[in-house]
C-alpha cells in the first residue's frame, strides 16, 4: 500500500498540474483572444492536464501500491475536476472524430484538435518522468531505478478481448455522452465521472480501462510486452469502433424508429459531456 507520505505528495503533485494548468489555460485566453487559436491552446494544456494526471494516478496504482477503493476515488474526484476545468477542450480523438461526423467541426478543426491532443500526450510523457527525477517522495525515487519507464504490458488479455474491452469502454462512454443533456446541468459532470470510474473498475485490469487514444499514447505506448502494432488494436481502433457503434446508434438507428432528431451531447477530455460547440 502506498505510504500516506507518498500519497500526499502525489496529490500535491496532481494539484500543482491543475494549477499550472489552470494558470497556462488563462494566460492563452489572455494572449489569444481570437477564439480560433485560443481553442487549440486550452486543447493542448488541457490534454496535458489529463495525461500529466493519469501518468501520476498511475504510477500511485502500479508502482505504490494504492488500494484499489483509494484510486477509484482519486478517479472520480480527478475526472469532476478535469470537467469543470476544460471549459470546451475536447482531450480525445475519438471525441473530435465524433463531432466531425456530427458536422459540428469542421475537418480541418478537428484534425488540428487531433494533433494538438496527440502534441500534448507526448510532452506529458516526456514532462513527468523529469517530475519525478525530483524524488519528492519515495515513490518517485523508487521509480527512478526502473529509469521511470514502465515494466510491464498493460494488456492482460488476448488481444482481441482487449480491443473489445476498450471498445466496450468507449461505446459506453460516448452513450453517456449522448444522453447526458438529460442530467440536470449541474449533476452532468459528476455523473460522468461516475461512468468513468466504473469503466475503470470494470476494465482497468484487463487494459486500463483508457478509451482514450491521446491518453493511451501518452501512457501505454511505450509500455513493453506487446507491439505498437497490437496497442494501435487495442487502444486507437477499439476505441474508435466504440465511437462509431454509439455515433450510429444515437444519431441513426433510434432517431430513425422513433421519427426524432439526435440530441447528442458532447465529448470532453475522457468523455466528459459539455455543451454542443462550433
Amino acid at each position: 500500500m502506498a505510504e500516506m507520505a507518498d500519497l500526499s505528495v502525489s496529490l500535491s503533485v496532481l494539484l500543482g498540474i491543475v494549477v499550472l494548468s489552470e494558470a497556462a489555460r488563462r494566460t492563452a485566453s489572455h494572449l489569444f483572444p481570437k477564439r480560433k487559436w485560443t481553442v487549440y491552446a486550452q486543447e493542448l494544456i488541457s490534454t496535458f492536464q489529463l495525461c500529466a494526471c493519469t501518468h501520476e494516478l498511475k504510477l500511485l496504482a502500479d508502482v505504490g501500491g494504492l488500494e484499489p477503493r483509494v484510486a477509484l476515488t482519486l478517479t472520480f474526484l480527478v475526472s469532476v475536476v478535469h470537467g469543470l476545468s476544460f471549459r470546451g477542450a475536447i482531450c480525445n480523438p475519438t471525441g473530435a472524430l465524433e463531432q466531425l461526423c456530427l458536422g459540428t467541426l469542421t475537418r480541418r478543426c478537428a484534425l488540428t484538435r487531433i494533433s494538438c491532443q496527440l502534441i500534448a500526450a507526448e510532452v506529458a510523457r516526456r514532462v513527468m518522468p523529469r517530475a519525478w527525477a525530483l524524488t519528492l517522495s519515495d515513490l518517485h525515487a523508487r521509480h527512478s531505478r526502473t529509469g521511470f519507464a514502465c515494466t510491464t504490458s498493460p494488456v492482460n488479455a488476448p488481444l482481441p478481448q482487449a480491443a473489445a474491452v476498450e471498445l466496450g469502454c468507449a461505446f459506453v462512454m460516448h452513450t453517456a455522452a449522448f444522453n447526458v443533456e438529460k442530467v440536470e446541468e449541474k449533476y452532468r459532470v459528476p455523473a460522468i465521472a461516475a461512468v468513468i470510474t466504473v469503466l475503470v473498475y470494470a476494465g482497468g485490469h484487463l487494459t486500463g480501462a483508457v478509451f482514450n487514444p491521446a491518453l493511451a499514447f501518452s501512457i501505454q505506448f511505450s509500455c513493453p510486452g506487446n507491439s505498437v502494432l497490437d496497442y494501435i488494436v487495442v487502444y486507437w481502433i477499439g476505441p474508435i469502433l466504440g465511437m462509431t457503434g454509439a455515433l450510429l446508434l444515437f444519431d441513426k438507428l433510434i432517431p430513425a424508429v422513433s421519427g426524432k432528431n439526435a440530441t447528442p451531447g458532447r465529448l470532453n477530455s475522457n468523455g466528459l459531456g459539455t455543451k454542443k460547440m462550433k
